[in-house]
């Protein structure tokens, strides 16, 4: 029988790696063969793929990429349907320059009626957007995809750039057979890197003869790039091919670095007219800065209103860029902007004011860690002020960010402060503050059995931003239904908040409440967990395993101070121990209750110091996070007297 299976096993091997791909031949045995159970529960499992790069000279445009992809997918559950649809990124650059997709065909497989019938993807199917000023993105929905159809697609890119965007040979489901060859010519001139992070690690082999050089790859059984809970992006362990243009050696010229170190490649950007041109420009804001800072003496103070003056005149389009789009004289007008609009519109008028301020460039936690000095790897910018007094980094595109609290898109490892002297160096973006969540809670037990109190909340720097951007704008009605919302049959009374638009001050939230079914009685005993609707049920890290560091985002202190109040007619029949639960040295977890006369009183903290848990501490993080979740869970006993 082993024998048997063993044979079949290898039949499948080999039908898979002897199909036909060239496109638009899919066989009626592909649509027809049983999938890997482990490729259903992913969804779906890529057959194929090529990815083919080489350049030609074209008229009028020089010499220009050509990127052909080739994909076809097997749809094996409900999740992998996502796949039917595509998106294709195309750069623009401000000289008009652009990429453009040709020869996109498209054609959906399935069995009807013991047949193979295949829908082409039409005109009405395919869809063009723009992105922000420098991406476009040209979508296609495949027609008629269900589960057992297969989907495949072919198209070229044509692109007057000779920078050649990051590989990916990994994607979140198998893929049974990659293709890939990059054939360029010897005087452009590339380093190439394995993304060292990736914990699959594929052979490339590079080469060269005749004046060209080549990278070809020839994989088979590429493992799923598989999700972790609290990964910043999983595209950064992804196992991918980076490729940077560093020098063009043509003949008979002079050699032309592009990419010698970051110092170059941030002075290259601070000279770029839409970055360092816009902060030497203020006549269109003097007044008004004038006028708001007019009397005041205190830096501190002079930063924190420019700060908020430029995000209330400016609203962010949603756009990144760590160059203005429109230019900073028209967005102040308009009264919208990008990213590089409204960031280096702060930078100029906190210089104006005397203030040493400076942009710095970031790489957004969607966009990656650049691994080699280059322009793209950036993509964003925010503002610094080195003082002797005080060192702050802020971003004026949220409204509810404050000193040294950013967005949390933009908290990727580190970034690159540009001086106005030229010089440039790596700041760390890591917040290292504790943002603090402290709820006070009043617990008291009615004879009916139901429980009532106050709840009294106090949230500070990134958990007060994130519950502002949460709720900030919502009526009251709306406020009571989100903190009601999947906690049992609570009743929310009496929402009072304060310091909700004010970001300079905690915010803090109280409300009373009614919990009907918080106590379960059984007998003359009575069962209740003194967190309430506050103890955590869930412990997300479930894997035995893991591959990826967690990301906390933030350090944190999670604290709960409860006072409950002993019903007439019980006495304590037990109560969980005083612990204290350490996560090596970069956390702990405190639990302490004590009788007072009539009173139970507690206090709860989780206390992370650190945001960051490396792969190799995980098992160790898990076993911590499971006593945590225990012990939050265990319950007070009340026996009748």
């Amino acid at each position: 029988m082993k024998t048997c299976l063993t044979l079949l096993l290898i039949f499948l091997s080999c039908s898979i790696y002897s199909q036909d791909y060239k496109f638009g031949k899919v066989s009626k045995e592909e649509l027809l063969q049983s999938a890997d159970s482990n490729d259903s529960a992913l969804g779906a499992v890529m057959l194929y793929r090529k990815h083919h790069i080489s350049s030609e000279i074209r008229s009028g445009k020089g010499r220009c990429l050509i990127i052909e992809v080739q994909q076809r997918i097997k749809i094996l559950s409900k999740d992998g349907l996502d796949w039917a649809t595509q998106q294709i990124r195309l750069y623009k650059r401000f000289s008009g320059s652009k990429e453009k997709v040709q020869f996109l065909k498209g054609y959906t497989y399935n069995i009807e009626n013991n047949e193979l019938v295949k829908d082409k993807l039409k005109s009405d199917g395919v869809f063009d957007e723009v992105a922000n000023e420098y991406w476009r993105l040209k979508s296609f929905t495949m027609p008629n995809v269900k589960v057992g159809s297969i989907i495949e697609f072919n198209y070229e890119i044509i692109s007057p750039y000779m920078q050649i965007d990051d590989i990916y040979l990994q994607y979140p489901i198998p893929i049974k057979v990659f293709e890939l060859k990059i054939i360029t010519p010897a005087y452009y001139l590339y380093n190439k890197l394995l993304n060292p992070r990736a914990v699959y690690q594929p052979q490339i082999e590079f080469s060269g003869a005749n004046g060209i050089d080549i990278v070809s790859a020839n994989l088979k059984d590429v493992p799923a790039l598989i999700d972790e809970p609290f990964v910043s992006n999983l595209n950064n362990f992804a196992a991918k091919l980076i490729m940077e243009l560093s020098m063009t050696k043509f003949p008979n010229s002079k050699l032309q670095y592009f990419s010698t170190g970051w110092d170059k490649v941030t002075q290259g950007i601070y000279k770029h007219p839409y970055f360092g041109e816009q902060l030497n420009k203020s006549s269109y804001f003097k007044e008004d800065v004038d006028a708001i800072i007019s009397g005041v003496t205190d830096p501190k103070q002079k930063a924190s209103l420019i700060f908020d003056y430029v995000k209330s005149k400016i609203k962010w389009n949603d756009y990144y860029g760590y160059t203005s789009g429109t230019g900073v004289r028209k967005a102040y007008k308009d009264g919208v902007g990008n990213v590089g609009d409204i960031n280096l519109m702060l930078v100029s008028m906190l210089r104006y004011a005397g203030l040493r301020a400076n942009p710095v460039l970031v790489s957004t936690k969607n966009n990656g860690i650049p691994l080699f000095p280059t322009r793209q790897g950036f993509n964003y910018v925010i503002c610094m002020i080195e003082s002797e007094d005080f060192n702050v980094l802020l971003d004026a595109t949220e409204d509810y960010s404050t000193f040294n609290v950013l967005p949390t898109r933009v908290l990727n490892w580190q970034g690159r402060v540009v001086r106005d002297n030229g010089s440039s160096a790596w700041i760390d973006l890591t917040p290292k503050m504790q943002s603090k969540d402290i709820t006070s809670l009043n617990v008291k037990i009615n004879s009916d059995l139901t429980l009532e109190g106050k709840v009294r909340q106090q949230k500070t720097d990134y958990v007060a931003m994130s519950y502002r951007n949460r709720y900030a704008n919502l009526n009251r009605d709306e406020l009571i239904k989100s903190i009601e919302s999947d906690h049992g049959e609570l009743e929310v009374i009496g929402v009072e908040i304060e310091n909700n638009k004010d970001c300079t001050k905690p915010f803090k939230l109280t409300y009373d409440y009614t919990l009907e079914d918080g106590i379960e009685e059984i007998g003359d005993y009575l069962y209740f967990s003194p967190l309430l609707f506050f103890a955590s049920e869930d412990n997300p890290f479930k894997l035995e395993k893991r591959k990826f560091p967690i990301d906390l985002t933030y350090p944190f202190l999670d604290k709960y101070m409860i006072n409950v109040k002993l019903p007439e007619g019980y006495s304590i029949e037990t109560i969980p121990e005083n612990k204290m639960i350490q996560f090596n040295d970069a956390g702990d977890f405190t639990y302490l209750i004590q009788q007072n006369g009539s009173f139970l009183q507690l206090t709860v903290s989780l206390n992370m110091k650190t945001s960051i848990i490396l792969a190799q501490d995980y098992e160790t993080f898990k076993e911590f996070y499971s006593k945590v979740i225990e012990k939050q869970s265990e319950k007070i006993v009340l026996k009748k007297i």
